[in-house]
């Protein structure tokens, strides 16, 4: 007997229904996107946030606002839908990679409770497809390893030293 058209999940549902359900209790999470812009807008504006975590949130902008998109925007919902996942990946990578007292202290800041934000961070991160984020996830360590490597092979000072010549008047 060939696969039922109708196919159910481990719990039941259709299949597809669980990530509906799971965007409908992402709803309170958006009512308080104001208060995390906030604290995204703190944590970049504070010197102790490490600058690589600034660099990813500033290349998930830049994704969005040079408007080369992996799926075209005049795709109906899955237009723009490319560009939200990037940058909820961003934010979620630039709040992986802070020291946790940096985080604690902006949190008091503004006035948001930890357990409410440690509760909705693993609410957006359970709507993220698992190997996406695990493939994300590796993003900082492989830009760590590059860089080593980059630095090892004493490119970058040869090629400043090129530059430097080429335009430097004689």
């Amino acid at each position: 007997m060939g696969q039922a058209r109708n196919e159910r999940g481990r719990r039941g549902h259709p299949v597809g229904m669980g990530r509906a359900f799971g965007l409908l209790a992402f709803m309170p999470v958006a009512s308080r996107a104001p208060s995390y812009s906030r604290l995204v807008w703190a944590l970049v504006r504070d010197e102790r946030t490490p600058m690589a975590r600034k660099a990813l949130l500033a290349v998930g902008l830049g994704y969005m606002v040079l408007g080369r998109d992996l799926i075209p925007d005049n795709i109906p919902v899955f237009g723009g839908l490319d560009d939200l996942v990037l940058m909820v990946l961003a934010v979620d990578l630039f709040l992986d990679g802070l020291p946790a007292d940096l985080l604690d202290e902006k949190l008091d800041r503004l006035g948001i409770d930890r357990s409410a934000f440690d509760r909705d961070l693993a609410q957006i991160r359970r709507l993220m497809p698992g190997p996406l984020r695990r493939a994300i996830r590796r993003v900082p360590q492989a830009a760590t390893v590059v860089g080593r490597a980059f630095q090892a092979t004493d490119v970058g000072p040869r090629l400043r030293g090129w530059i430097n010549k080429e335009g430097s008047p004689a």
